[in-house]
């Protein structure tokens, strides 16, 4: 079972969960921490959901840093892997994560709960504001009336401003704005 075959029936799954949702995007790929890690399907609407990946041909060798980076960065994370994997995978990954499990009945690929997502009890604020590009982190500083004298700043001084102003719920609200809005992506479908 390819990575390609997990993921058409995780795409299809995400959709449906979330397809009464006004305003939903799902995205492919979503670089995380600065691209220290891409997350292989982001869902986000009112909270930031990922899902990751793990066929057959997958090494769990990387998991570990890609679990820090989502762990920083993510409201929900769930992992949807082969069973080959399941049981390393419930060592490696923290109890808030979801777990589905991939089967092959040679016809096509199934999804099994095998563990329920739970919020993420530490995101990291950083991490969340580095989810913007430089523009959209002014945009937000805008809305915010908090833009005198950071036009001009870095991004890491923009987003560092961000996370000192608000709120973990107003940037979290606000960076899910922005990416909702954010033209030229690789969303999988336009907003539902």
């Amino acid at each position: 079972m390819r990575d390609l075959d997990i993921r058409r029936e995780l795409l299809i799954r995400v959709k449906s969960l979330h397809s009464g949702e006004q305003g939903t995007r799902i995205v492919e790929e979503l670089g995380l921490c600065q691209g220290a890690a891409r997350i292989d399907v982001a869902a986000v609407n009112g909270s930031l959901r990922g899902y990751e990946i793990k066929s057959e041909r997958d090494t769990l060798c990387r998991l570990p840093g890609q679990c820090e980076a989502y762990n920083k960065s993510l409201d929900f994370v769930t992992i949807v892997a082969c069973a080959t994997h399941l049981d390393k995978i419930r060592e490696l990954v923290p109890e808030w994560w979801g777990i589905w499990s991939a089967q092959d009945d040679g016809q096509s690929v199934h999804l099994e709960i095998e563990r329920r997502e739970q919020r993420n009890p530490e995101v990291n604020p950083l991490a969340v504001a580095q989810l913007l590009w430089r523009e959209e982190a002014l945009q937000v500083l805008d809305q915010w009336e908090l833009t005198a004298g950071f036009r001009s700043k870095t991004r890491a001084q923009i987003w560092q401003r961000l996370v000192e102003a608000l709120t973990i719920d107003e940037l979290g609200d606000s960076v899910r704005a922005r990416l909702k809005a954010r033209k030229g992506w690789r969303a999988v479908s336009p907003q539902a």
